[in-house]
Protein backbone atom coordinates (compact mmCIF):
# COMPACT_ATOMS: atom_id res chain seq x y z
CA UNK A 1 0.00 0.00 0.00
CA UNK A 2 1.29 3.47 -0.89
CA UNK A 3 -0.38 5.60 1.79
CA UNK A 4 -2.49 4.58 4.78
CA UNK A 5 -4.30 7.08 6.99
CA UNK A 6 -5.88 5.34 9.98
CA UNK A 7 -8.19 7.15 12.41
CA UNK A 8 -6.64 10.59 11.91
CA UNK A 9 -8.04 13.24 14.25
CA UNK A 10 -6.85 16.83 14.60
CA UNK A 11 -8.10 19.69 16.77
CA UNK A 12 -6.93 23.30 16.67
CA UNK A 13 -7.06 25.70 19.59
CA UNK A 14 -9.89 28.18 19.27
CA UNK A 15 -9.14 31.89 19.17
CA UNK A 16 -10.78 33.68 22.09
CA UNK A 17 -11.37 32.91 25.74
CA UNK A 18 -13.82 30.16 26.65
CA UNK A 19 -14.11 28.72 23.14
CA UNK A 20 -13.86 24.99 22.49
CA UNK A 21 -11.04 23.60 20.29
CA UNK A 22 -12.01 23.32 16.63
CA UNK A 23 -12.28 19.74 15.35
CA UNK A 24 -10.76 19.99 11.86
CA UNK A 25 -10.31 16.27 11.12
CA UNK A 26 -12.51 13.65 12.75
CA UNK A 27 -11.40 9.99 12.61
CA UNK A 28 -10.42 10.02 8.92
CA UNK A 29 -9.26 6.72 7.40
CA UNK A 30 -8.42 5.81 3.80
CA UNK A 31 -5.75 4.06 1.76
CA UNK A 32 -4.01 4.96 -1.48
CA UNK A 33 -2.68 1.98 -3.45
CA UNK A 34 0.89 2.33 -4.63
CA UNK A 35 1.07 4.19 -7.93
CA UNK A 36 -2.50 5.53 -7.72
CA UNK A 37 -3.71 9.13 -7.94
CA UNK A 38 -6.36 9.92 -5.32
CA UNK A 39 -8.32 13.15 -4.81
CA UNK A 40 -9.40 14.57 -1.46
CA UNK A 41 -12.56 16.41 -2.50
CA UNK A 42 -14.69 18.69 -0.38
CA UNK A 43 -15.85 22.28 0.20
CA UNK A 44 -13.67 24.97 1.76
CA UNK A 45 -13.06 24.30 5.44
CA UNK A 46 -13.86 20.59 5.20
CA UNK A 47 -10.45 19.52 6.56
CA UNK A 48 -8.97 18.11 3.37
CA UNK A 49 -5.85 20.32 3.36
CA UNK A 50 -5.23 19.50 7.03
CA UNK A 51 -5.30 15.79 6.16
CA UNK A 52 -2.74 16.42 3.40
CA UNK A 53 -0.49 18.38 5.74
CA UNK A 54 -0.65 15.55 8.29
CA UNK A 55 0.44 13.06 5.62
CA UNK A 56 3.32 15.39 4.72
CA UNK A 57 4.38 15.84 8.34
CA UNK A 58 3.60 19.55 8.39
CA UNK A 59 0.92 18.96 11.04
CA UNK A 60 0.88 16.34 13.78
CA UNK A 61 -2.41 14.49 14.45
CA UNK A 62 -3.88 14.28 17.96
CA UNK A 63 -4.53 10.61 17.28
CA UNK A 64 -4.27 8.11 14.45
CA UNK A 65 -1.44 6.85 12.27
CA UNK A 66 0.12 7.57 8.88
CA UNK A 67 1.98 4.85 6.98
CA UNK A 68 3.95 5.37 3.78
CA UNK A 69 4.59 2.15 1.85
CA UNK A 70 3.78 0.21 5.00
CA UNK A 71 6.22 2.14 7.24
CA UNK A 72 4.82 4.16 10.21
CA UNK A 73 5.85 7.81 9.77
CA UNK A 74 3.52 9.60 12.21
CA UNK A 75 6.43 10.52 14.48
CA UNK A 76 8.87 11.39 11.68
CA UNK A 77 9.55 15.02 10.64
CA UNK A 78 8.53 16.11 7.15
CA UNK A 79 12.08 16.01 5.75
CA UNK A 80 12.46 12.34 6.72
CA UNK A 81 9.30 11.12 4.96
CA UNK A 82 10.42 11.28 1.34
CA UNK A 83 7.40 13.37 0.33
CA UNK A 84 7.12 15.81 -2.56
CA UNK A 85 4.74 18.73 -1.97
CA UNK A 86 3.21 21.10 -4.55
CA UNK A 87 1.46 24.20 -3.21
CA UNK A 88 -1.28 26.30 -4.80
CA UNK A 89 0.94 29.36 -5.18
CA UNK A 90 4.00 27.62 -6.66
CA UNK A 91 6.51 28.63 -3.92
CA UNK A 92 9.28 28.83 -6.51
CA UNK A 93 12.58 30.54 -5.78
CA UNK A 94 12.21 33.83 -7.65
CA UNK A 95 15.95 34.45 -7.92
CA UNK A 96 16.59 31.02 -9.49
CA UNK A 97 16.13 29.90 -13.09
CA UNK A 98 13.81 27.06 -14.02
CA UNK A 99 16.84 24.75 -14.14
CA UNK A 100 18.05 25.77 -10.68
CA UNK A 101 14.57 25.47 -9.17
CA UNK A 102 14.21 21.90 -10.40
CA UNK A 103 17.79 20.99 -9.45
CA UNK A 104 17.57 22.46 -5.93
CA UNK A 105 16.44 19.29 -4.12
CA UNK A 106 18.96 17.17 -5.99
CA UNK A 107 21.81 19.50 -5.00
CA UNK A 108 20.71 19.43 -1.36
CA UNK A 109 20.75 15.62 -1.50
CA UNK A 110 24.32 15.63 -2.78
CA UNK A 111 23.70 14.26 -6.28
CA UNK A 112 26.52 14.49 -8.82
CA UNK A 113 26.46 17.04 -11.64
CA UNK A 114 25.78 14.29 -14.15
CA UNK A 115 22.89 12.89 -12.10
CA UNK A 116 21.43 16.38 -11.71
CA UNK A 117 21.76 17.19 -15.41
CA UNK A 118 20.14 13.93 -16.52
CA UNK A 119 17.26 14.22 -14.03
CA UNK A 120 16.53 17.89 -14.78
CA UNK A 121 16.57 17.27 -18.54
CA UNK A 122 14.23 14.29 -18.06
CA UNK A 123 11.78 16.35 -16.03
CA UNK A 124 11.88 19.35 -18.38
CA UNK A 125 10.84 16.96 -21.14
CA UNK A 126 8.11 15.39 -19.00
CA UNK A 127 6.52 18.74 -18.07
CA UNK A 128 7.00 20.12 -21.58
CA UNK A 129 9.34 22.95 -20.60
CA UNK A 130 12.46 22.08 -22.61
CA UNK A 131 13.95 25.35 -23.82
CA UNK A 132 12.72 27.27 -20.76
CA UNK A 133 15.52 26.20 -18.40
CA UNK A 134 17.23 29.63 -18.34
CA UNK A 135 14.08 31.62 -17.63
CA UNK A 136 13.06 32.97 -14.25
CA UNK A 137 9.61 32.43 -12.65
CA UNK A 138 8.59 36.01 -13.47
CA UNK A 139 9.07 35.22 -17.17
CA UNK A 140 6.63 32.29 -17.09
CA UNK A 141 2.84 31.99 -17.21
CA UNK A 142 0.93 30.65 -14.22
CA UNK A 143 0.54 27.24 -15.80
CA UNK A 144 4.26 27.05 -16.64
CA UNK A 145 5.21 28.02 -13.09
CA UNK A 146 3.04 25.27 -11.68
CA UNK A 147 4.68 22.76 -14.01
CA UNK A 148 8.08 23.87 -12.71
CA UNK A 149 6.81 23.37 -9.15
CA UNK A 150 5.62 19.89 -10.13
CA UNK A 151 8.98 19.02 -11.70
CA UNK A 152 10.84 20.30 -8.64
CA UNK A 153 8.70 18.14 -6.33
CA UNK A 154 9.33 15.06 -8.50
CA UNK A 155 13.07 15.63 -8.92
CA UNK A 156 14.24 13.73 -5.78
CA UNK A 157 11.97 10.78 -6.72
CA UNK A 158 9.72 11.06 -3.64
CA UNK A 159 7.85 8.06 -2.26
CA UNK A 160 4.63 10.04 -2.50
CA UNK A 161 3.55 13.29 -4.16
CA UNK A 162 1.11 15.61 -2.40
CA UNK A 163 -0.63 18.50 -4.17
CA UNK A 164 -2.67 21.12 -2.30
CA UNK A 165 -5.15 22.83 -4.66
CA UNK A 166 -2.40 22.85 -7.33
CA UNK A 167 -4.53 24.62 -9.96
CA UNK A 168 -6.52 26.93 -7.69
CA UNK A 169 -4.65 30.10 -8.73
CA UNK A 170 -5.18 29.52 -12.46
CA UNK A 171 -8.04 30.45 -14.75
CA UNK A 172 -10.54 27.76 -15.77
CA UNK A 173 -9.12 26.91 -19.22
CA UNK A 174 -5.53 26.67 -17.98
CA UNK A 175 -6.69 24.56 -15.05
CA UNK A 176 -8.38 22.04 -17.36
CA UNK A 177 -5.32 21.80 -19.58
CA UNK A 178 -2.96 21.43 -16.63
CA UNK A 179 -5.19 18.83 -14.97
CA UNK A 180 -5.07 16.73 -18.14
CA UNK A 181 -1.28 17.11 -18.23
CA UNK A 182 -1.02 16.03 -14.58
CA UNK A 183 -3.01 12.89 -15.34
CA UNK A 184 -0.78 12.08 -18.30
CA UNK A 185 2.36 12.78 -16.28
CA UNK A 186 1.16 10.58 -13.44
CA UNK A 187 0.44 7.74 -15.84
CA UNK A 188 4.07 7.97 -16.96
CA UNK A 189 5.85 8.26 -13.59
CA UNK A 190 3.31 6.32 -11.44
CA UNK A 191 4.24 8.13 -8.24
CA UNK A 192 1.70 7.51 -5.47
CA UNK A 193 -0.15 10.84 -5.37
CA UNK A 194 -2.82 12.66 -3.39
CA UNK A 195 -4.23 15.99 -4.45
CA UNK A 196 -6.64 18.28 -2.65
CA UNK A 197 -9.37 20.04 -4.62
CA UNK A 198 -12.82 21.56 -4.18
CA UNK A 199 -13.44 21.22 -7.93
CA UNK A 200 -15.55 18.12 -8.58
CA UNK A 201 -14.90 18.16 -12.34
CA UNK A 202 -11.17 18.20 -11.70
CA UNK A 203 -11.41 15.24 -9.33
CA UNK A 204 -13.67 13.26 -11.65
CA UNK A 205 -11.40 13.88 -14.64
CA UNK A 206 -8.06 12.77 -13.25
CA UNK A 207 -8.41 10.77 -10.01
CA UNK A 208 -8.30 6.98 -9.84
CA UNK A 209 -10.37 7.26 -6.67
CA UNK A 210 -12.07 10.08 -4.78
CA UNK A 211 -12.27 10.58 -1.01
CA UNK A 212 -15.18 12.96 -0.32
CA UNK A 213 -14.68 14.90 2.92
CA UNK A 214 -17.19 17.11 4.70
CA UNK A 215 -16.84 18.78 8.10
CA UNK A 216 -13.75 16.79 8.89
CA UNK A 217 -15.22 13.36 8.16
CA UNK A 218 -15.09 10.99 5.21
CA UNK A 219 -18.50 10.86 3.50
CA UNK A 220 -17.61 8.37 0.76
CA UNK A 221 -14.66 6.70 -0.94
CA UNK A 222 -14.95 5.40 -4.47
CA UNK A 223 -14.32 5.87 -8.16
CA UNK A 224 -15.81 8.84 -9.98
CA UNK A 225 -18.64 6.63 -11.26
CA UNK A 226 -19.41 5.36 -7.76
CA UNK A 227 -19.60 8.73 -6.01
CA UNK A 228 -21.54 10.30 -8.90
CA UNK A 229 -24.01 7.51 -9.70
CA UNK A 230 -24.26 5.84 -6.28
CA UNK A 231 -23.79 8.56 -3.63
CA UNK A 232 -23.66 7.25 -0.06
CA UNK A 233 -25.17 10.35 1.57
CA UNK A 234 -27.28 13.42 0.91
CA UNK A 235 -24.14 15.55 1.03
CA UNK A 236 -22.32 13.54 -1.65
CA UNK A 237 -25.37 13.50 -3.91
CA UNK A 238 -25.76 17.27 -3.67
CA UNK A 239 -22.05 18.17 -3.78
CA UNK A 240 -20.99 16.02 -6.75
CA UNK A 241 -22.50 17.45 -9.92
CA UNK A 242 -25.72 19.38 -10.43
CA UNK A 243 -28.84 17.95 -8.88
CA UNK A 244 -32.58 18.60 -8.58
CA UNK A 245 -33.66 18.57 -4.92
CA UNK A 246 -37.28 17.43 -4.55
CA UNK A 247 -38.92 17.39 -1.13
CA UNK A 248 -41.64 14.80 -0.69
CA UNK A 249 -43.73 12.83 1.76
CA UNK A 250 -43.76 9.05 1.78
CA UNK A 251 -46.94 7.15 2.49
CA UNK A 252 -47.11 3.47 1.75
CA UNK A 253 -45.28 2.88 -1.51
CA UNK A 254 -46.09 6.33 -2.90
CA UNK A 255 -44.16 9.58 -2.68
CA UNK A 256 -46.07 12.85 -3.08
CA UNK A 257 -44.33 16.16 -3.71
CA UNK A 258 -44.89 19.82 -4.54
CA UNK A 259 -47.70 22.21 -3.67
CA UNK A 260 -50.18 20.05 -5.61
CA UNK A 261 -49.11 16.81 -3.94
CA UNK A 262 -48.50 14.98 -7.20
CA UNK A 263 -47.48 11.32 -7.05
CA UNK A 264 -43.93 10.84 -8.34
CA UNK A 265 -44.08 7.86 -10.68
CA UNK A 266 -41.44 5.13 -10.75
CA UNK A 267 -40.35 6.28 -7.30
CA UNK A 268 -40.66 3.87 -4.39
CA UNK A 269 -40.66 5.21 -0.84
CA UNK A 270 -37.72 4.10 1.36
CA UNK A 271 -39.83 4.34 4.52
CA UNK A 272 -43.50 3.57 5.31
CA UNK A 273 -44.26 7.19 6.21
CA UNK A 274 -42.39 10.44 6.65
CA UNK A 275 -40.49 13.25 4.95
CA UNK A 276 -38.02 12.29 2.21
CA UNK A 277 -35.82 14.07 -0.27
CA UNK A 278 -35.35 12.92 -3.85
CA UNK A 279 -32.18 13.90 -5.72
CA UNK A 280 -32.22 13.70 -9.54
CA UNK A 281 -29.41 14.66 -11.90
CA UNK A 282 -30.54 16.95 -14.77
CA UNK A 283 -29.19 14.47 -17.32
CA UNK A 284 -31.35 11.73 -15.75
CA UNK A 285 -34.60 13.59 -16.52
CA UNK A 286 -35.88 11.84 -19.65
CA UNK A 287 -38.27 13.74 -21.93
CA UNK A 288 -40.86 12.45 -24.38
CA UNK A 289 -43.87 13.75 -26.33
CA UNK A 290 -46.23 10.92 -25.43
CA UNK A 291 -47.77 9.89 -22.14
CA UNK A 292 -47.06 6.35 -20.96
CA UNK A 293 -46.74 4.43 -17.72
CA UNK A 294 -44.09 5.97 -15.53
CA UNK A 295 -44.16 9.39 -17.21
CA UNK A 296 -45.40 12.62 -15.64
CA UNK A 297 -46.84 15.73 -17.32
CA UNK A 298 -44.63 18.83 -17.13
CA UNK A 299 -44.47 22.25 -18.77
CA UNK A 300 -41.38 23.94 -20.21
CA UNK A 301 -40.74 27.28 -18.54
CA UNK A 302 -37.33 28.21 -19.99
CA UNK A 303 -34.79 26.92 -22.52
CA UNK A 304 -31.16 28.04 -22.40
CA UNK A 305 -28.48 27.28 -24.98
CA UNK A 306 -25.17 26.43 -23.28
CA UNK A 307 -22.95 25.88 -26.31
CA UNK A 308 -22.39 22.15 -25.80
CA UNK A 309 -25.98 21.40 -24.72
CA UNK A 310 -29.41 22.81 -23.93
CA UNK A 311 -30.52 23.41 -20.35
CA UNK A 312 -34.27 23.40 -19.77
CA UNK A 313 -36.36 24.48 -16.79
CA UNK A 314 -39.58 22.50 -16.24
CA UNK A 315 -42.63 22.87 -14.02
CA UNK A 316 -43.73 19.50 -12.63
CA UNK A 317 -46.88 20.20 -10.64
CA UNK A 318 -45.33 23.28 -9.05
CA UNK A 319 -41.90 21.66 -8.65
CA UNK A 320 -39.00 23.29 -10.49
CA UNK A 321 -37.00 20.68 -12.44
CA UNK A 322 -33.86 21.28 -14.47
CA UNK A 323 -33.03 18.96 -17.36
CA UNK A 324 -30.15 18.76 -19.84
CA UNK A 325 -30.55 17.88 -23.52
CA UNK A 326 -27.80 17.13 -25.99
CA UNK A 327 -27.35 19.67 -28.77
CA UNK A 328 -28.69 17.23 -31.40
CA UNK A 329 -31.76 16.26 -29.38
CA UNK A 330 -32.45 19.85 -28.40
CA UNK A 331 -32.50 20.98 -32.04
CA UNK A 332 -34.69 18.03 -33.06
CA UNK A 333 -37.28 18.74 -30.36
CA UNK A 334 -37.28 22.52 -30.93
CA UNK A 335 -39.04 23.08 -27.63
CA UNK A 336 -40.25 26.48 -26.46
CA UNK A 337 -41.49 27.86 -23.13
CA UNK A 338 -45.15 27.02 -22.51
CA UNK A 339 -45.11 23.67 -24.28
CA UNK A 340 -46.23 20.55 -22.46
CA UNK A 341 -44.14 17.38 -22.39
CA UNK A 342 -43.82 14.18 -20.36
CA UNK A 343 -40.88 13.25 -18.19
CA UNK A 344 -39.56 10.37 -16.12
CA UNK A 345 -36.61 9.98 -13.78
CA UNK A 346 -34.24 7.47 -15.37
CA UNK A 347 -32.18 7.40 -12.17
CA UNK A 348 -32.58 8.97 -8.76
CA UNK A 349 -31.36 8.82 -5.17
CA UNK A 350 -33.69 9.11 -2.19
CA UNK A 351 -33.01 9.68 1.50
CA UNK A 352 -35.06 10.16 4.61
CA UNK A 353 -35.15 13.84 5.48
CA UNK A 354 -34.06 13.01 9.03
CA UNK A 355 -34.79 16.16 11.02
CA UNK A 356 -37.15 17.36 8.31
CA UNK A 357 -37.10 19.22 5.03
CA UNK A 358 -36.32 22.58 6.59
CA UNK A 359 -33.23 21.24 8.35
CA UNK A 360 -31.97 19.55 5.19
CA UNK A 361 -32.66 22.58 3.00
CA UNK A 362 -30.86 24.87 5.48
CA UNK A 363 -27.84 22.56 5.40
CA UNK A 364 -27.73 22.48 1.60
CA UNK A 365 -28.16 26.26 1.42
CA UNK A 366 -25.37 26.86 3.95
CA UNK A 367 -23.04 24.79 1.79
CA UNK A 368 -24.06 26.72 -1.33
CA UNK A 369 -25.55 23.81 -3.28
CA UNK A 370 -29.09 25.19 -3.58
CA UNK A 371 -30.45 28.72 -3.44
Amino acid sequence: MGITAAGITKRFRAVGAGKEPFLAVDDVSFTVPKGHLVALLGPSGSGKSTVLRIIAGLERPDSGEIRLEGVPVTDLPAKARGVGFVFQHYALFKHMTVWKNIAFGLEVNGKTRREIRERVEELLELVRLSGYEDRYPSQLSGGQRQRVALARALAPRPRVLLLDEPFGALDAKVRRNLAAQLKKLHDEVRTTSVFVTHDQEEAIEIADEIVVINRGRVEQIGTAEQVYDRPASKFVASFIGNVNVIEGFASGDAVRAGPRGIVLKNVKAPIPEGEVVLLVRPEDVEITDEASDGHMKADITEVRYRGTHYETELDLGGIEIRSVWSKVRGRALSRRPGQGIYIRFARHTMFEAGKGHESLRAQLQSLGYIE
